[in-house]
């Protein structure tokens, strides 16, 4: 068994995905686990779905290493101390430094309000969670991911930066303030082996997607695509597999869409 886990190419890594109690982020977390890494299941709220992943984590094959295959760790990653203690338990927990980062905690206002009828209450919880965390995530990321090699920060953003739908103005803006920062983020970590990257998907059936939506406004969506139908979070997920491992090194300071062609 062993030798069967060190095969694996996240083998002997530990990574942090936030978000990761449902949604995309709960897929990344079990795909990472599946390709070998030991994972923290971060939530803000719902406790219940995040030990579900994590006991379906810990229902894989076992590997080589110290600890379970997965912890679940609540925190609000807009809050500086909580950001901190994420990395802190992660630490503790697997007694190794973290490799990977996955940015996936996020938040859509289902009212859809143009801008002009968005609350300053709505637009600061978005940015608060959306674009602070991120850059608190990244800010911790950035002095304690291993350095070296392996080292990766994937921050999930949006195709909505591209798409410019009406009703999307704060969202848009808080993912496009991170993928601007991506950028020079991943200039600002020369000579640590660390990379940092955005994966930007369209339309994903998750129930944030679902939320204040009628079905006459999915059914559009679906027809605006050219594969005829919404994303899924099995589209998403290799794609933050392959930046996660080795392969992904040469890949640094990008957004990278993931919308089957909807923009």
């Amino acid at each position: 068994m062993a030798a069967q886990s060190q095969s694996l190419p996240l083998a002997g890594r530990v990574a942090i995905v936030t978000g990761s109690s449902r949604g995309i982020g709960r897929a990344i977390a079990i795909h990472l686990a599946e390709l070998g890494a030991r994972v923290v299941v971060n939530f803000t709220t719902k406790s219940a779905d995040a030990e579900l992943v994590a006991a379906e984590i810990n229902g894989l094959p076992a590997i080589t290493g110290n600890g379970p295959r997965a912890i679940v760790v609540q925190a609000n990653v807009s809050e500086p101390s909580q950001v901190t203690s994420l990395f802190d338990a992660a630490e503790s927990a697997f007694e190794s430094p973290v490799h990977i980062l996955v940015n996936s905690a996020g938040v859509l206002d289902p009212k859809y309000p143009s801008i002009a009828n968005t609350s300053v209450e709505d637009f600061d919880r978005t940015f608060s969670v959306n674009t602070k965390g991120a850059f608190l995530c990244s800010k911790e990321a950035a002095s304690r991911l291993k350095q070296g090699g392996g080292g990766r920060i994937i921050l999930l953003t949006s195709s909505m930066t591209r798409g410019l739908k009406p009703g999307f103005g704060a969202y848009a803006a808080s993912k496009a303030a991170v993928e601007t920062m991506v950028k020079i983020l991943a200039k600002e970590l020369k000579g640590t082996g660390i990379t940092a990257n955005c994966v930007a998907p369209g339309p994903i059936a998750t129930e944030m997607f679902y939320e204040g939506k009628s079905s006459e406004v999915v059914e559009k969506i679906v027809a605006e695509n050219p594969f005829g139908r919404v994303g899924e979070v099995k589209d998403v997920v290799p794609l933050v597999g392959f930046l996660a491992g080795d392969g992904g090194e040469w890949i640094n300071g990008q957004i990278i869409p993931v919308n089957g062609g909807y923009v």
